[in-house]
């Protein structure tokens, strides 16, 4: 958020107030979309203080106070902001609470539960959204066989996944029956965990994200909410 009073980059301004993030923010600027103060403005590293009026296409905007929620996620809600068959999603189990036109950031599949980030900030949700800032994940996964001592050795070694190359940080079998299996991973790409284990032929009947980067589910029943406090973001900062 702007310090105090102070002013600030003009395409930060923009981005704080979700109309774009700060690579698209430049290229507005450049093109004469925004006007500060009635004036149009194309220099990049333009600052404006928070008493002035900033315009894009003729709409007034201001900054946003920045929300970052994490969510437990139940079965059943798709984790987008709208569904286009009409079925729940995240949305709305937190509409009530935030306004500030938070969205989820991230790939998850419908009937997977778990650790679920929504936020407005549009420069955290691409960050978090490129390959190259893959965040650590971890899940626990009920399968409908026994897990297979050799398919674990080739998880850690890697292998190819539809033509993408996949390697698993860490395995770790959870029960004596060997159908409870803890999977470390990083990568952002869709339904990652089951279609490790799909992969192998295994039969995947639950997955649940346990951890999140440094986050974790303690003190979050399924289906609950809560907003990051200040160390918990400048970790999550930290790990992108």
């Amino acid at each position: 958020m702007p310090d105090g009073n102070g002013p600030i980059r003009l395409n930060r301004y923009l981005a704080l107030s979700g109309v774009c993030t700060r690579r698209e923010a430049d290229v507005l600027i450049e093109t004469g979309a925004v006007k500060v103060n009635g004036e149009v403005v194309t220099a990049m590293g333009y600052k404006v203080a928070p008493t002035d009026a900033v315009n894009v296409g003729g709409t007034r905007i201001k900054p946003e106070k920045k929300r970052y929620v994490l969510l437990n996620k139940p079965k059943g809600f798709s984790a987008t902001s709208e569904d286009p068959r009409g079925r729940r999603t995240v949305m709305d189990l937190i509409r009530k609470t935030y306004r500030e036109g938070v969205f989820p950031v991230g790939k998850m599949e419908r009937d997977a539960t778990g650790l679920l980030l929504l936020t407005n900030d549009n420069q955290v949700a691409e960050r978090l959204g490129h390959p190259r800032h893959a965040v650590r994940q971890v899940y626990q996964i009920t399968l409908g066989e026994r897990i297979n001592g050799a398919h674990i050795e080739k998880m850690l070694e890697g292998f190819t996944l539809d033509e993408g190359f996949v390697k698993v940080k860490e395995v770790s079998v959870l029960d004596e029956d060997r159908k409870q299996v803890g999977v470390e991973l990083h990568s952002n790409r869709s339904r990652i965990a089951r279609r490790v284990f799909e992969h192998f032929g295994y039969r995947v009947m639950k997955v649940d994200r346990v951890v999140l980067g440094h986050l974790t589910k303690k003190d979050l029943p399924r289906g609950h909410f809560r907003e990051l406090n200040e160390s918990e973001l400048n970790l999550l900062w930290m790990s992108m």
